[in-house]
């Protein structure tokens, strides 16, 4: 098997701990590879609910509306936001 003599004495342990670790190797990235995949599924799942959430809450308004660049936004603009005041550091004076 791919160049591999099983019925060599000197050599048996060695390719035995390789076939050993190989196998490890491809256990550890097959549960490596299904909790990302849980991980993806749990966060479209938890998205969806708060979309869903959010969708009911602002429909009990009565005044919001979902457009497809903006996603949820309220009919009557919300609130203004003031800009940020930004300081200045001091300067320091060089002699």
């Amino acid at each position: 098997m791919f160049g591999v003599d099983w019925n060599d004495p000197q050599t048996l342990w060695l390719n035995l701990t390789n076939l050993g670790l190989g196998v490890a190797a491809l256990i550890c990235v097959g549960a490596v590879a299904w909790n990302v995949v849980r991980e993806v599924i749990e966060q479209r799942r938890t998205s969806r609910a708060a979309d869903h959430e959010l969708k009911d809450m602002l429909a009990a308004q009565g005044h919001a509306m979902n457009l497809p660049d903006l996603g949820w936004t309220m009919a009557d603009g919300g609130e203004p936001v003031p800009p940020p005041v930004f300081k200045t550091p001091p300067v320091s004076k060089k002699k």
